[in-house]
């Protein structure tokens, strides 16, 4: 038996204008959106920890990224590292490799690694609104430009002036 598709978490609904028009979940839980950015967990390989440096502040800016998205997060970088580290491999070894006993030619090991961890990416990308399809159901308004020091000064001394 098929549930249909998953239900899209408000925060991207809000995103996406809520195209729907249906009432929004205001059951639905909302967890701390970090005041600054969290460091990358330390088990994390160096590829995976810049990863989660980039997406985090990026997540962050959108309000996609909570406490609880935590280890969907990771789980994300750990296969980004995995599936760069296998890709780097494939170019500097090449996909097809051939026996030094046998002569005959054989796929990479590394091959299938990429392969795996890029289906991994791939049902994870969506996830956290980050497909260019996904992104088309994003609508985000832009943040107000903050005045800058010297007009906020200039302001406030023609203010006392008054």
């Amino acid at each position: 038996m098929t549930r249909g598709r998953k239900p899209k978490p408000t925060s991207l609904k809000k995103l996406g204008g809520n195209a729907g028009h249906r009432s929004l979940d205001s059951q639905e839980p909302a967890p701390n959106v970090p005041e600054r950015v969290p460091y990358a967990p330390r088990w994390l390989g160096d590829d995976a920890k810049a990863e989660w440096r980039r997406m985090v502040k990026a997540l962050m800016k959108l309000g996609l990224y909570t406490d609880i998205d935590r280890t969907a997060l990771e789980m994300y970088c750990q296969a980004y590292g995995r599936w760069l580290k296998a890709e780097l491999e494939c170019t500097d070894q090449g996909e097809v490799l051939r026996s030094e006993e046998t002569g005959n030619l054989y796929q990479n090991p590394w091959y299938w690694v990429a392969n795996r961890e890029w289906e991994k990416l791939r049902k994870m990308l969506p996830e956290f609104g980050l497909t260019p399809s996904a992104r088309t159901r994003l609508h985000i308004d832009e943040p107000e430009e903050v005045d800058e020091l010297a007009e906020l000064l200039f302001k406030r001394r023609a203010q006392v002036s008054e």
